[in-house]
């Protein structure tokens, strides 16, 4: 099976390094099982369409598949714990939209 490229934004890597170490090694084992494209994956609804979420103990890494000629990479875009995660990504969306 060939390994999907995974680039974590700079947000990303600032909310794994300020995580506790026993969460923060979790997180970092799920976002490498997702090279391989395993973990508790689910596509994202409604205006968050398109993006998938991978949930790591009471955190969710929010990311999307980039297609660049015969190949896939995943970008993990944003991280929060599951409470506040979908309304600001969503807050974020929309100001960038606007």
């Amino acid at each position: 099976m060939n390994l999907i490229k995974v680039e974590l934004e700079q947000q990303v890597v600032d909310f794994i390094r300020s995580l506790p170490t026993e969460p923060r090694r979790a997180v970092r084992r799920g976002i490498k099982s997702l090279a391989r494209e395993r973990g508790d994956i689910r596509a994202l609804e409604g205006e968050l369409e398109g993006f998938y979420r991978l949930r790591v103990l009471r955190y969710r890494i929010i990311f999307f598949y980039q297609i660049r000629s015969d190949s896939r990479m995943i970008r993990c875009v944003y991280a929060a714990p599951r409470g506040i995660v979908y309304e600001v990504f969503a807050q974020g969306i929309r100001d960038l939209l606007a």
